[in-house]
């Protein structure tokens, strides 16, 4: 029987892989809003989001790149005894900057020592090409893995307006596709559990995913914060929120139609504690983690199984693999 993680590709085997010691990805906080925010394209954010965004576990953004980064990096090398880092941009929208501050802090990151890598986490509609010739500019120079992360959360166009995202898949398709045509990396970060999607959704999303050749994937489980649109939803049972079984149930289909070679880097998240109303249905989020890989043991599934769906498959199940090409492809 193979082991847990052979059942999927892991972030942390991979990066094990690429670069021969362990690497962990350093937390940054910005001064930085998104347009879904300040009123460019709306007010109030998503209806999930609350006014730290994504970036509850990072430093103040008062506190300096350069000093994020060396804190940070003492941590992990004293807990987790780090070998190599990635400087992760994380909170909002990191590329809704001028031009010229996105620059700064860019290549302030790019001057970190053991760094292998930059991950900046944006918006679809806040990639544009300056920006990316910028970044690819800058892994060139620095011999960097240069990753942009896109929230893009469902492929559901309409569960998209729901909770107000302010844009649809299109903008995340463009988006993948200035990205890719850099050389750059894309991560796609996923919500599976949305209370207006199912099955149907989880299955979309992991087809969309591989046609589009995402390099890295991040699934997240719905959590609800105090004080959010979604958080009075909740308090006055306007939403179901799945049982943990069809979550898990959800990510072991999710990984069964995602492309093989797509590197899982998340498959459970977790939330600002202190506000929290719901997360995870009360347990840690690396036990839901055990319980999805012990849903793949019981299966005798894993990732990939049924990516079937590319290059052609009405072809091949008419005339076979020569005719059809390969799944994949």
């Amino acid at each position: 029987m193979a082991a847990l993680k052979a059942r999927y590709r892991a972030y942390s085997d991979y990066l094990r892989e690429r670069f021969g010691t362990k690497v962990y990805k350093l937390p940054l906080k910005l001064p930085v809003t998104c347009p879904n925010r300040d009123g460019t394209l709306g007010v109030g954010g998503c209806i999930y989001c609350d006014e730290e965004g994504a970036g509850f576990e990072c430093l103040p953004s008062s506190v300096t790149v350069e000093e994020q980064l060396a804190r940070n990096k003492e941590f992990f090398r004293r807990r987790y005894k780090a070998g190599k880092f990635i400087a992760y941009f994380q909170a909002f929208s990191n590329t809704y900057l001028p031009f010229e501050l996105f620059q700064k802090y860019i290549r302030s990151a790019a001057e970190t020592e053991d760094l292998v890598g930059i991950s900046v986490s944006t918006r679809p509609d806040c990639v544009s090409d300056p920006y990316l010739d910028f970044l690819a500019e800058v892994g060139r120079e620095k011999n960097l893995l240069i990753d942009v992360e896109l929230g893009l959360q469902t492929v559901n166009y309409r569960t998209l307006l729901r909770i107000n995202r302010g844009h649809t898949l299109g903008e995340f398709i463009d988006a993948v596709g200035r990205v890719k045509k850099r050389g750059l990396e894309v991560c796609a970060h996923l919500i599976l559990n949305l209370p207006w999607d199912d099955m149907v959704d989880v299955i979309e999303s992991a087809k969309v995913l591989s046609a589009l050749e995402v390099d890295y994937v991040k699934l997240h489980s719905l959590y609800v914060v105090r004080g959010t649109v979604l958080g009075e939803m909740y308090q006055k049972g306007e939403i179901n929120i799945i049982p943990m079984e069809e979550y898990v149930a959800r990510a072991v289909t999710f990984l069964e139609y995602l492309r093989p070679d797509t590197v899982i880097q998340r498959l459970v998240g977790r939330g600002p504690h202190d506000k929290l109303l719901f997360a995870n249905w009360g347990v840690s989020w690396w036990q839901v983690v055990q319980r999805i890989e012990a849903r793949l043991e019981e299966l005798d599934t894993y990732q990939g199984r049924l990516c079937d769906y590319l290059n052609g498959p009405a072809l091949r199940k008419r005339f076979g693999e020569a005719q059809g090409g390969d799944p994949g492809e």
